[in-house]
């Protein structure tokens, strides 16, 4: 017991002797919250404003759904869809990694935006290349932190490609479009709840329209990268058994009217010879009517496993224009650098007391 209320003592004698330390240098203390709270009100003054808009999307897959209600349908028209799920599943987890490919964000670096102070609107890209003023704090973080990757920047030499001469297949990024891109990563946000099944995604942007412009785009984007992934093999399949049906349907059609003109021709007068030339463009036009009908039963089982397979969007909340900004937050920045200066002042003057004492010691 005795142990314990002796220990509790020396404790609150450490505290005591800390506060006389630190009230003994309480204008060092003074001066770094001055300093501290001077720093914090040039970053609050200065700091961009930052507006948020945000969307959230369950993406659901429809084959339960549709598989029941247009089986039924299918078996009437004597179509097997037996085994008709072909399509290929991506992870939820690969989403932030179809955001981050370049064509996707080529995509977004030309969508079209309208700011409050023009007329017409203009692509991100060019906002940013051509519009957007440098903030202060924007310049003192380029020229201090940022200084030593533009000065390699300057000695990097742009090899001189003729873009004619690459495929389409290859995509070509540009520094300016490089730079554009790490911008958009730090202002797009997406984040994917595996648990809940949804994703949530969010745009920021110094004004509200263009924030929730740019979020409803790579939820468009998104949602189209994910349907075309996930019926690609389908698609290509029903493209191909559709040119098939354009080609004998036209056959079928040109024997049908073969057959008619025959007919009509020789309708009061029938040989052997002329009976004979019947049958066989009967036998023709039955040959193309079987292959043609067959053909069709297959462009409408693969037109239900295109519907069956491509995914539903539930948009839970949709993109709205933010009304008020989400930065900068004036008070908790000065109160922070306040802290700031409170902590490392009074660190200070506890660091110098103890060299004192150690030279002292020494």
């Amino acid at each position: 017991m005795s142990n314990v209320s002796s220990s509790g003592t020396e404790s609150e004698i450490d505290l005591l002797e800390l506060y006389k330390i630190i009230r003994r240098g309480k204008k060092t203390v003074i001066r770094f919250i001055v300093c501290f709270g001077l720093v914090g009100l040039f970053v609050a003054v200065f700091s961009e404003k930052e507006y948020i808009a945000s969307t959230i999307v369950v993406p659901q897959s429809a084959n339960n759904k549709v598989g029941g209600n247009l089986g039924g349908l299918a078996a009437i028209a004597g179509i097997n869809l037996g085994g008709a799920n072909t399509a290929s599943n991506i992870s939820p987890n690969l989403y932030p990694k179809i955001v981050r490919s370049v064509p996707f964000q080529k995509e977004v670096l030309n969508t079209f935006l309208k700011f409050s102070n023009k007329d017409e609107e203009i692509t991100y890209k060019d906002y940013y290349q051509k519009y957007k003023g440098i903030g202060v704090l924007s310049f003192i973080k380029e020229y201090t932190i940022g200084l030593p990757s533009k000065l390699s920047s300057l000695f990097k030499k742009e090899g001189v490609i003729d873009p004619k001469s690459i495929k389409d297949t290859i995509y070509r990024v540009s520094i300016e479009e490089n730079d554009l891109s790490k911008q958009l990563e730090e202002q797009l946000s997406l984040v994917v709840n595996s648990k809940d099944g949804f994703i949530e995604i969010s745009f920021s942007m110094p004004e509200a329209l263009p924030a929730a412009q740019m979020a409803k785009k790579v939820q468009e984007l998104l949602q189209r990268a994910i349907i075309d992934f996930k019926t690609e093999k389908v698609q290509d399949e029903f493209n191909f058994i559709k040119e098939r049906y354009n080609e004998l349907k036209n056959n079928f059609e040109v024997k049908q009217t073969v057959l008619a003109n025959f007919r009509d021709r020789n309708r009061n007068l029938m040989t052997s010879r002329s009976q004979s030339h019947l049958e066989r463009l009967q036998s023709e036009y039955n040959l193309a009517y079987s292959v043609y009908s067959e053909v069709a039963k297959q462009l409408e089982m693969q037109r239900i496993k295109l519907k069956e397979n491509t995914p539903v969007f539930t948009v839970i909340q949709p993109v709205s224009v933010p009304v008020m900004k989400s930065k900068p937050r004036r008070i908790i920045i000065l109160a922070v650098w306040l802290l700031l200066g409170v902590i490392i002042g009074g660190a200070t003057v506890l660091a110098k007391d103890w060299f004192k004492k150690l030279d002292k010691r020494m």
